[in-house]
């Protein structure tokens, strides 16, 4: 498979947004794989997330999630990468490439509320970082990088779906 296609849906967004879970969802409904970014980076390095930020570090941990980014090459694929992707502009120019990113966009009260424990879910988070330091610094990332916003605000998971399909098949 040659992977140049823009078949590809990525999915972007904070943490606890629901991009794997809305993205599971979306593939089913588009015949589409799945792929989870978060999933392909614990199994390369053989432990959760959150172990490999404790033992290596926040900037190691994102050289390695670009890595693992980078080599995904696929068709009719929904790829849900973690919420740091957009930390990273060589991973998220090949997302760019191969698919349409679409951005989960949730206000910070749907996001302080749906992140019950940041370290266990492997958020990167620097020393003396609050989640809204962490809201205010991604926010404009996502944006930047989005090709389509889709709010969460007030929409269950599967109306969420129903409204990607709408806007992405013509």
């Amino acid at each position: 498979m040659s992977g140049n296609s823009r078949s590809n849906i990525v999915l972007i967004g904070l943490p606890a947004s629901g991009k794997s879970t809305v993205g599971v969802i979306l593939a089913k409904a588009l015949g589409y794989n799945f792929i989870d970014g978060d999933l392909l980076i614990q199994a390369k390095e053989g432990k959760p997330l959150c172990e490999i930020i404790k033992e290596k570090g926040v900037d190691e941990f994102l050289r390695i999630e670009n890595i693992v980014n980078l080599e995904i090459q696929c068709e009719r694929t929904v790829i849900a990468p973690g919420g740091s992707i957009i930390y990273s502009e060589e991973a998220m120019q090949h997302f760019k490439e191969i698919a349409t990113v679409i951005y989960l966009q949730m206000d910070y009260d749907i996001f302080e509320d749906r992140l019950h424990d940041p370290v266990k879910r492997g958020v990167t988070l620097e020393k003396g970082e609050t989640l809204r330091d962490l809201y205010d610094k991604r926010v404009p990332l996502y944006e930047k990088w989005a090709d389509l916003t889709i709010s969460e605000s007030g929409h269950a998971l599967e109306d969420l779906v129903i409204s990607i399909v709408a806007k992405i098949r013509p």
